[in-house]
């Protein structure tokens, strides 16, 4: 290649990484946050030697793997609801990393891939985690909500959201003590907390990662988990995840598939992630793989449907549509042979679709990352159906440099401040009012 082809060459690919369209207070934040997030916390380079790992009035050993019964409620009587906490202490010093399934009782992709990740392909000797090799400690927790796993329900049974009561209260409502002891006893020793979810009842994700990209260790392992995708964001409020950024504990949600359902690749994902980010903490051996290209998101956009009815959603999450491009027909058996069309206003990415087939007018079907700038680049990723296919689902992508990854930033807001605030709630039951007084009666 010639001089001057590879400076154009250069140029060109500039162009891509670089972006200056977002706030100049928030492109200030995120610069800062990827400059502070070099150094991961609890290096391995450390001399110290680890000590015995302590967790709920339980001792792990060095260079051991143990599960212990943690109780959501402290109470002499009814159900405690005890869950199964497996910690891994490595012989090394590092960082105690966290990970999370089924906060959300109806999300299974969490419980599926902790538990692939507990057996003997993964765990023990000679394995990826080696609790002899392994520098620092990970505490996995397959399913948080127990009764609302019991219950195949998104809540608590008294109808509340666990990731909406933290930090919590001991002296609160059911959830909120729950919230209080997994915040206090689970959470909040950790260094990095990744929490695995799907999409809400009525609608499945692509896979991608959310994080405050403003927070420096949330950063580090958002990009480390190697996936195209993240959306930068703020936890809801009463979130795990904003609870913890406020600690300046490093904490990522992930999100692939749906509730209630097996998806095979995006558990694969999770496990791709996972291994990605302890071998980018130098918690074990191995190099992490890397995307072609990450789309940092900032905003969205909805497509909503115009009619009401019954939905046949014609692009699934993951296709790149074009602006004017029909995604979905809508029917209605009480007027047999009209047909409606929901058209995407815009060109970009569904990173989640509608699954429930009864619409309304005014409804989201689907949402969508709009794509101006990097278009090339994403079509580069899609398959012949135009699909991006995330990495991690089909192994790991061809080794490349952090500096070869294209980033590309996708301008705009969230919705009232959420990534899913345009999701209506018509399919969720009501979280139920109640007062002070009501509570001091019961």
């Amino acid at each position: 290649m010639s001089d001057s082809s590879k400076r154009k060459s250069a140029k060109n690919k500039s162009s891509t990484k670089v972006s200056n369209q977002l706030p100049r207070s928030r492109r200030k934040k995120v610069e800062q946050a990827l400059e502070d997030g070099v150094n991961p916390k609890g290096s391995p380079r450390s001399k110290k030697k680890p000590k015995i790992h302590r967790f709920a009035r339980s001792r792990v050993k060095v260079g051991t793997m143990r599960t212990i019964r943690f109780p959501l409620l402290e109470t002499e009587m009814g159900d405690p609801w005890p869950v199964r906490v497996t910690v891994i202490h490595g012989s090394k010093p590092g960082p105690v990393l966290t990970l999370l399934g089924a906060v959300h009782g109806d999300e299974l992709i969490g419980p599926m891939a902790l538990t692939h990740l507990l057996g003997t392909q993964f765990c023990g000797s000679d394995r990826p985690i080696d609790p002899e090799n392994l520098a620092g400690t990970i505490r996995i927790v397959p399913v948080v909500n127990l009764p609302g796993y019991r219950m195949r329900s998104r809540y608590f049974p008294d109808g509340r959201d666990l990731n909406r009561e933290s930090p919590g209260s001991s002296k609160g409502n059911t959830t909120s003590r729950v919230a209080q002891r997994v915040f206090k006893n689970i959470i909040a020793g950790s260094d990095y907390v990744i929490d695995v979810h799907t999409a809400a009842r009525g609608r499945t994700n692509l896979p991608q990662i959310r994080a405050d990209l403003a927070d420096p260790a949330s950063n580090l392992i958002a990009r480390a988990f190697g996936i195209e995708v993240i959306l930068d964001s703020l936890g809801p409020r009463g979130s795990f995840r904003r609870s913890a950024n406020e600690m300046d504990i490093g904490y990522v949600t992930y999100e692939g598939g749906g509730a209630n359902a097996s998806d095979a690749g995006a558990v694969q994902v999770v496990l791709y992630g996972i291994l990605n980010v302890m071998r980018s903490l130098s918690m074990i051996s191995g190099n992490p793989s890397r995307p072609q290209a990450r789309l940092l998101a900032h905003g969205s956009q909805w497509i909503r449907a115009d009619e009401g009815g019954l939905l046949d959603m014609r692009a699934p999450a993951g296709r790149f549509v074009e602006a004017g491009e029909i995604v979905a027909t809508i029917t209605d058996p009480e007027r047999p042979g009209a047909i409606a069309t929901v058209i995407s206003p815009v060109q970009g990415l569904l990173i989640c679709t509608a699954t429930n087939p009864y619409v309304n007018s005014g409804a989201p079907v689907g949402h969508i990352l709009p794509i101006h700038r990097g278009r090339k680049t994403v079509e580069s990723m899609l398959n012949d159906d135009r699909i991006l296919i995330p990495s991690g689902t089909d192994g790991d992508p061809p080794w490349r440099e952090e500096t070869e990854v294209d980033e590309i930033q996708v301008e705009g807001e969230w919705f009232e401040g959420s990534v899913d605030g345009g999701w209506h709630s018509e399919l969720d039951p009501p979280i139920p009012q109640v007062s002070a007084e009501e509570e001091a009666e019961s």
